[in-house]
């Protein structure tokens, strides 16, 4: 299980930082979401179980990242990976 603390992002930016170096996205990252799913999709494979600690503070500070976020892993568990685990607490 990989343990991802977003309790101290306090914009888009930090959270694709935060991203990028936890899910080891590589170095040419754009740090938007298109790049983020082509990442996910195709370069890197996120691990079987993801928790995210301190999201109520990060749908506070950064609602549309939070729900755009939520949003691709929904969509990539149900097109790539039914088995993934996306905990969000």
């Amino acid at each position: 299980m990989l343990t991802i603390d977003v309790s101290f992002v306090t914009s888009e930016d930090d959270l694709h930082g935060l991203l990028k170096r936890e899910l080891d996205l590589p170095y040419f990252y754009g740090r938007n979401w298109d790049a983020f799913w082509d990442a996910v999709t195709g370069l890197v494979r996120i691990p079987d179980h993801v928790r995210f600690v301190g999201w109520v503070l990060l749908v506070e500070r950064e609602p549309s990242g939070g729900r755009t976020l939520r949003r691709l892993l929904d969509d990539y568990r149900d097109q790539y990976r039914p088995d993934l685990l996306v905990e969000y607490v």
